[in-house]
């Protein structure tokens, strides 16, 4: 699955801990993707939510890349660092 960051964001506060967001395409999907990210303070074992980023799309899709997040633990990871990154740039 080849998989393009389009933009991310990552943000830190006391109360909520950290809070990020990664904008991203797959290869032959109609619409790009939006993955948001959730971590108490200090914790980094990672919620998320994904959802299509515009326009909603095909469910199949969308069903198919959040399987890929939950088994593939280097294209997870490499989701969380781009939003890092993105915090550390700041």
């Amino acid at each position: 699955m080849n998989v393009q960051v389009l933009s991310a964001k990552m943000s830190f506060s006391e109360d909520k801990g950290y809070i990020g967001q990664v904008l991203f395409s797959v290869e032959n999907h109609k619409q790009p993707y939006e993955l948001t990210l959730q971590s108490d303070k200090g914790n980094f074992d990672w919620n998320y939510a994904l959802n299509f980023s515009d326009e909603p799309g095909s469910e199949e899709e969308i069903l198919l890349v959040d399987e890929r997040l939950e088994t593939d633990d280097d294209l997870f990871d490499m989701l969380v660092d781009a939003a890092k990154e993105a915090m550390s740039q700041q």
